[in-house]
């Protein structure tokens, strides 16, 4: 399989943000990444449901909507409504994490988790089999182009074994920080998704940076 790209709408233009989606409809991305944020959980804030409701009449890509807020269960059906394919909740902010990914799944969405660089995926071994796909945040959340953590790459390979120890077609994510050494590095890991904000959209030739990373 070959590596999957999910482009960070974070990082577009969004005064030119039709522009650039018909871009990622050119282009061989093969989902858009929705970084929603609330400055409480992470110092920033981003875009909302006002925006991302917009998307599903002019993309031709599945939306991977990655909330980065406290209480995201409260936002399932706005998410499903979005069109999002998965919708994507952080470890950190969820007691009841059980709870929130069977509710995902019965609006008919993929039920993806998130762990900050300092959670380690041990915590995942009791619900790893109910998920369709882990984050896993190679920067600290909130802001983009930071610099790659290094000790991810260990993360994704033991990770990667708790999948194939458990027979199971869990999908691993990878976001911050992505270019083409360091996506390199990570699809070497186990990596099967990557999210690249900055190195694609303040690229000279955006489809082309995509295409690099699908290359991988």
């Amino acid at each position: 399989m070959s590596t999957i790209v999910a482009p960070s709408l974070l990082a577009a233009d969004f005064l030119n943000l039709e522009r650039d989606i018909y871009m990622l409809n050119r282009s061989e991305a093969d989902w858009i990444h929705l970084d929603i944020m609330d400055g409480i959980f992470v110092p920033n804030l981003s875009f909302g449901f006002a925006v991302t409701n917009l998307l599903k009449g002019v993309t031709q890509k599945p939306l991977d909507t990655h909330l980065m807020i406290v209480q995201p269960e409260k936002f399932t059906e706005e998410v499903a409504a979005t069109g999002s394919t998965f919708m994507n909740v952080h470890y950190e902010v969820c007691p009841h994490l059980h709870r929130v990914v069977q509710q995902i799944r019965g609006k008919g969405m993929k039920p993806a988790v998130t762990l900050n660089p300092h959670t380690p995926v041990s915590v995942l071994e009791d619900i790893l089999s109910e998920l369709d796909m882990v984050l896993l945040m190679s920067v600290n959340p909130g802001f983009g182009g930071q610099q790659f953590i290094e000790q991810t790459l260990g993360k994704v390979a033991r990770l990667k074994k708790m999948i194939e120890e458990r027979g199971l077609k869990t999908l691993i994510q990878v976001d911050g920080g992505v270019n083409l050494e360091t996506g390199r590095k990570l699809v070497d890991a186990g990596a099967d998704v990557l999210v690249a904000g900055s190195y694609i959209f303040s690229s000279d030739d955006p489809e082309e940076a995509i295409r690099g990373l699908k290359a991988l």
